[in-house]
């Protein structure tokens, strides 16, 4: 068994890895990003699973909201997906997805990107830390 089966949610996010693929080679490369989110939304509801598009995600600091953003795709409310079409991945596209993880529960997200070449990075930020660091002084 690979090590890849000990992550978190892995048995999900292979599933969506896998659709992220078939969307990619379908298409292949340079379309809008909008036309990859709709079809792998798409594929990943024909393949049984409840997917949100832009789905809305408050923001606190401690107890008020401070703004909003909206994740690409979610999950199951499991995993929130964070879709690029670009040249390549910028660290700051992997911040995005950390700093959304931070925001919700969820605790898994996967930026992908459907540019030249299909790439798929995973980013876990676990609860636990989460509630450790937003003590209220």
């Amino acid at each position: 068994m690979s090590n890849q089966h000990n992550f978190k949610h892995s048995e999900l996010t292979s599933e969506i890895i896998k659709a992220a693929y078939y969307v990619y080679e379908y298409h292949g490369f340079g379309h809008l990003e909008s036309v990859y989110k709709n079809s792998l939304a798409i594929c990943l509801r024909k393949r049984g699973f409840k997917v949100k598009i832009e789905e809305a995600i408050t923001v606190y600091f401690e107890t008020e909201v401070v703004g909003d953003f909206k994740a690409d795709l979610v999950v199951n409310n499991t995993v929130i997906l964070e879709l690029k079409a670009v040249e390549k991945i910028h660290p700051k596209h992997e911040v995005q997805l950390v700093n959304y993880l931070k925001s919700t529960e969820i605790e898994v997200g996967l930026l992908i990107n459907f540019g030249e070449e299909l790439k798929i990075k995973r980013k876990v930020f676990n609860n636990e830390l989460k509630r450790s660091q937003r003590r209220i002084p």
